[in-house]
């Protein structure tokens, strides 16, 4: 959550708002584009081959869904600041705004968790597999995802709108004042702990297995590279996305939740821990750019999925030319009929 104003009370500190107004504004436009392109097409693609489907399929569909629900709200974050922090789009969509990107946030772990388990049965448990990752199973834990993750984040929904009379402008995604604060440290440690914690904790348990089965191989074994290669392609991917969004957030909000508490802190580490602020959420924000190369590096066949498609919409696009151009010769060739005769 943006805590950027808990401190603003100190006169002698000078406003980083400025700064928070230029970083956020530029970060969410670009998050928006790339955000709506990357996961727009991967979504395109998953249910226009949805016939090919699979546990791991399932699973990037929903992904998809929820990054592309959190970047549509985006650009109202992007209008708020681009207004220097003045809001104009009602209660609703200021309780909407800050609920999806803490839905998408939390989804986007468990989803990745989901993932990791299911290819770390596929290559270590082989047999078993087939038998315990089902597609039906895999919506059943994706609904569960969905019911448990949006519930958890409701007490987002309970913070709207309110009217600053300091700025005398109406402000949104700012953070509770006085006993809000300490509500706010409680939901952190169950989201450090629910939310990250124990989801990262099961997908290095998850990697340390998959890369111990790849190394044990034998050579009759190595058949299978392609699921070895898909398998490392999301070990990076993954820890990649973790290490860039998801964990510095997640510090740095605990640090500064922290921080709030103290009173000794000056001016210089108040402005730098509320800089991190902003440059750590929006990293958070940003991992809805990670996940499309999630879909393209590590996905089962969705560059085969991806061609397919294109062949299935030029080979329809040949059909609909040669039935246009079948449709006109008749009536061609009765013009030039009475010429004949």
């Amino acid at each position: 959550m943006e805590y950027m104003n808990l401190t603003r009370s100190n006169s002698d500190c000078s406003s980083i708002d400025d700064f928070r107004n230029q970083v956020y504004s530029t970060a969410y436009s670009l998050i928006t584009v790339f955000g709506l392109v990357g996961n727009g097409l991967a979504l395109v693609v998953l249910i226009r081959t949805y016939r090919q489907s699979s546990p791991f399929h399932v699973y990037m569909l929903n992904l998809a869904v929820s990054d592309l629900l959190c970047v549509m709200t985006l650009p109202l974050r992007v209008i708020y600041y681009v207004k220097k922090g003045q809001w104009d789009q009602g209660d609703f969509l200021c309780r909407i705004s800050s609920y999806a990107l803490y839905v998408n946030l939390y989804c986007s772990i468990y989803f990745m968790a989901a993932m990791s388990i299911t290819r770390f049965l596929a290559i270590v448990f082989p047999v078993q597999n087939l038998r315990l990752v089902t597609e039906s199973r895999a919506r059943l834990v994706c609904v569960g995802v969905w019911v448990f993750t949006c519930l958890s984040s409701s007490p987002f929904l309970m913070s709207g709108q309110h009217f600053d009379s300091v700025t005398n402008k109406t402000k949104c995604f700012e953070p509770p004042q006085g006993d809000g604060v300490q509500k706010l440290v409680v939901l952190n440690y169950l989201s450090l702990v629910v939310g990250f914690a124990l989801p990262f904790l099961v997908i290095l348990l998850c990697y340390a297995g998959i890369v111990r089965a790849l190394l044990s191989r034998t050579n009759a074994a190595r058949r299978q590279r392609g699921t070895g290669t898909r398998a490392i392609r999301m070990i990076v991917i993954v820890l990649l996305t973790f290490l860039v969004s998801f964990m510095p957030y997640h510090v740095q909000r605990t640090i500064h939740l922290h921080f709030l508490s103290r009173t000794d802190s000056n001016c210089s580490e108040k402005i730098a821990m509320q800089k991190s602020v902003v440059v750590t959420l929006s990293l958070a924000a940003a991992n809805s750019c990670f996940d499309p190369l999630l879909y393209f590096f590590s996905g089962e066949g969705f560059r085969s999925r991806l061609s397919s498609l294109r062949q299935s919409m030029k080979g329809s696009a040949m059909y609909r030319i040669t039935k246009m151009k079948s449709a006109t010769e008749p009536e061609s060739g009765e013009n030039h009929q009475p010429r004949a005769s």
